[in-house]
């Protein structure tokens, strides 16, 4: 049977740019790919998925909270990718596991583990206790050499530790770094203190 993988990283982990790579991998050996990302991750074109490298390539399918995936769309796929998968509902990650047993067709999901404040986002919550494999995109802190863990969300380039869940941005708002500089930034979040 297929298999559902969950790939996460912090911010700048090339999440998009590895998901692009796959797909161009199985579009070189002829074999038929389908794209899809939530519908308001629109930070760099609604239509498209793109790496900050400047790649991209057009969506297949934007996927709604609510969606309801269409079987016969999914029909003759050797892959499924999507981009942002923290993004999407835990209703959407269950249809997507389901996929993985209905039409025998690998689904990667690619996207954050947790928000700015280090707390799971709830699409990736469905992920980790669905996937069949979890595999970390690993990148190193901005401020050190150690191993990015956290993501740290800026507003006029400094740190803040409060605010809506999710809000589009790239590293204009975001910089990822280890679990010692987020201390040192924004000390006792983590603790639960202020």
């Amino acid at each position: 049977m297929a298999k559902l993988y969950f790939r996460y990283g912090t911010m700048d982990s090339a999440k998009s740019l590895n998901l692009l790579a796959v797909a161009h991998n199985y579009r070189q050996q002829g074999k038929r790919v389908a794209l899809l990302k939530p519908k308001l991750d629109d930070r760099f074109g609604a239509e498209v998925i793109a790496s900050r490298s400047g790649l991209q390539k057009p969506v297949d399918l934007l996927i709604e909270p609510d969606s309801e995936l269409d079987a016969p769309f999914f029909a003759d796929l050797d892959c499924v990718l999507v981009d942002e998968a923290q993004f999407l509902s835990p209703g959407v990650i269950e249809q997507l596991r389901g996929l993985t047993r209905t039409h025998n067709v690998p689904v990667i999901c690619y996207g954050l583990r947790t928000d700015f404040q280090t707390r799971l986002f709830p699409g990736s919550r469905r992920l980790l206790e669905l996937a069949d494999s979890i595999e970390e995109i690993k990148v190193t802190c901005q401020y050190c050499n150690r191993k990015a863990i956290f993501n740290m969300r800026l507003v006029d380039g400094a740190p803040v530790r409060e605010g809506e869940q999710v809000q589009l941005g790239a590293n204009e708002s975001y910089k990822p770094v280890c679990h010692d500089c987020y201390e040192k930034r924004l000390p006792g979040l983590i603790a639960g203190g202020d």
